[in-house]
């Protein structure tokens, strides 16, 4: 607190009015810097509601990407699956293909089995009836005749 000295008809008139123009500047001082903090203030209420809205835009994106992310995963599982399952059809057609090629290839080999034995013995038979043939004809004597 300022102390004024006193005159004729109460306090000294300009050490008041000096008081009063040093309290008003401060006043004004302090005003000024109100406003400029207000204006700071204000600023930075901008500047986070900006913030916010990217947060906000950023976990939209990041919601998105993740389900983005979980539906390739499934569309990617569901493909495999069925890529795999195609492949086993595939494998066990190719199996059941050549079981039936092999069957037949033995079945072939059975028959030919078969048909050289019975070709064998055909020529067999013919050549032992040859040999009966010639047996028959050593037995013609032809001196006599």
């Amino acid at each position: 607190m300022n102390k004024f000295d006193t005159s004729f008809r109460g306090y000294n008139k300009e050490q008041v009015k000096a008081y009063f123009d040093h309290v008003i500047k401060q006043y004004e001082n302090l005003l000024n810097e109100k406003k400029a903090v207000d204006k700071q203030l204000e600023m930075v209420k901008e500047r986070l509601a900006h913030y916010e809205n990217i947060e906000s835009t950023l976990n939209r994106a990041i919601m998105t990407a993740e389900t983005a992310g979980d539906e390739i995963k499934r569309v990617a599982r569901t493909e495999a699956e069925s890529l795999i399952n195609e492949a086993k059809r595939n494998a066990n057609r190719i199996i059941n293909d050549a079981l039936l090629k092999a069957e037949r290839a033995q079945s072939d080999t059975d028959k030919l089995r078969r048909n050289i034995i019975l070709y064998k013995n055909r020529l067999k038979s013919i050549i032992e009836s040859q040999l009966e043939i010639i047996e028959e004809i050593e037995k013609i004597d032809f001196k006599n005749e």
